[in-house]
């Protein structure tokens, strides 16, 4: 399993999606490594495409109101960073739409979500837990 407890922010809604969304990436990069033809393979990279144009704007939204909610002052940039990922895997998802469902493309998406999301759990949302432990808040702000 991709995830690992040392990901955990402290804020359950949070911690539980971050697992969600690690089994997904989880699941979607053994679906695009396994013997099954490409056609076989369509169907569960169409439900993940579609899960993450939806999950990652809400998981978004939920930690972006997190991060207002303790006044976490690296808030705005994170946005950026979140930002960014929506655009990409909107804009992923319109090219793999337009090049007939291209493998390669699912491919390489797959391996820059992965990496995205563990440096990004593991740096950038490691720094909002932080800056909440040193502060002594809590989950509930």
């Amino acid at each position: 399993m991709l995830w690992k407890e040392q990901y955990k922010l402290g804020v359950s809604r949070i911690d539980a999606q971050h697992r969600e969304l690690f089994r997904r990436v989880e699941s979607f990069l053994q679906v695009l490594r396994s013997e099954e033809s490409w056609n076989n393979k369509i169907p569960k990279i169409n439900e993940t495409l579609e899960f993450m144009k939806r999950y990652v704007v809400e998981h978004f939204q939920d930690e972006e109101e997190y991060q207002r909610s303790i006044d976490y002052p690296g808030y705005e940039a994170h946005k950026q960073i979140h930002n960014g990922m929506v655009d990409y895997v909107q804009e992923v998802s319109m090219q793999y739409q337009q090049s007939n469902e291209n493998e390669m493309l699912m491919q390489q998406f797959g391996g820059r979500l992965l990496a995205w999301l563990i440096n990004h759990v593991a740096a950038e949302d490691q720094r909002i837990a932080d800056y909440a432990n040193k502060r002594g808040i809590s989950e509930n702000g």
